[in-house]
């Protein structure tokens, strides 16, 4: 499989993604936006993967491309691909189907729990993977889950946590690929974003968290990479 990433900025890398490509012995191209490269041909990928921003995805005055991956993105759902949405990539994701995406009532930073709805359990992609994970997010805004796509997953600061059109696009408001490494760089770059809030936890407890909670992320994002058509 050809898998293509749009990267929003240079300290949101690609995390355990770049390894899950690896492994799976997929294909893998890149497009920078932040750095001015341009969109790929369609015709040249089969699945994209869009990463997170700190940016808004409406924010076309500070950042010109938004706009053209916007439509571009709508390209591709039209044109029968498959999409993996992290954060402001799920924000597109909703966007392209027609959803609004506005900020959330709370932010959510750091290793917090997700509920799997009812829904979620029962759908294929989900099916004997864990259904309150902790994962770790970092975003303030949100989206309303498109129509037509299964509701897969809440949290108490957040309703809209992930969803699932066709088996083929999926949204993921949280940070499955995060690794010590990246987390490190969202604290270093969106560090003042870190500040009292009801889901929002300190640095210290951001960056204590067991390896084991990086590895069970980690699975999680394998299996549900693998589950989409």
């Amino acid at each position: 499989m050809r898998v293509h990433v749009l990267q929003h900025v240079a300290f949101e890398g690609l995390g355990h993604i770049g390894k899950l490509i690896d492994d799976q012995g997929h294909g893998l191209a890149m497009t920078r936006l932040y750095a001015g490269e341009s969109l790929p041909d369609l015709a040249d990928l089969d699945r994209l993967v869009i990463m997170g921003g700190p940016m808004n995805i409406y924010e076309d005055d500070r950042f010109p491309w938004l706009a053209e991956e916007r439509a571009f993105i709508r390209r591709a759902i039209m044109a029968g691909k498959s999409a993996l949405g992290i954060c402001l990539g799920a924000q597109l994701l909703a966007d392209a189907l027609g959803s609004r995406v506005y900020p959330g009532r709370h932010k959510e930073i750091g290793w917090l729990p997700i509920r799997v709805t009812e829904a979620g359990k029962k759908s294929g992609l989900w099916q004997d993977l864990p259904s309150s994970p902790v994962v770790f997010h970092w975003h303030g805004d949100t989206f309303d889950v498109p129509a037509g796509a299964i509701h897969l997953a809440r949290s108490e600061g957040c309703g809209s946590q992930a969803f699932l059109f066709e088996n083929r696009i999926l949204g993921l408001q949280f940070h499955l690929e995060s690794t010590p490494d990246t987390v490190r760089e969202l604290l270093i770059h969106c560090g003042d974003e870190v500040v009292d809030g009801p889901f929002i936890q300190s640095r210290d407890q951001i960056v204590a968290a067991e390896p084991s909670l990086f590895a069970a992320n980690h699975h999680l994002l394998e299996s549900l990479f693998s589950r989409l058509d």
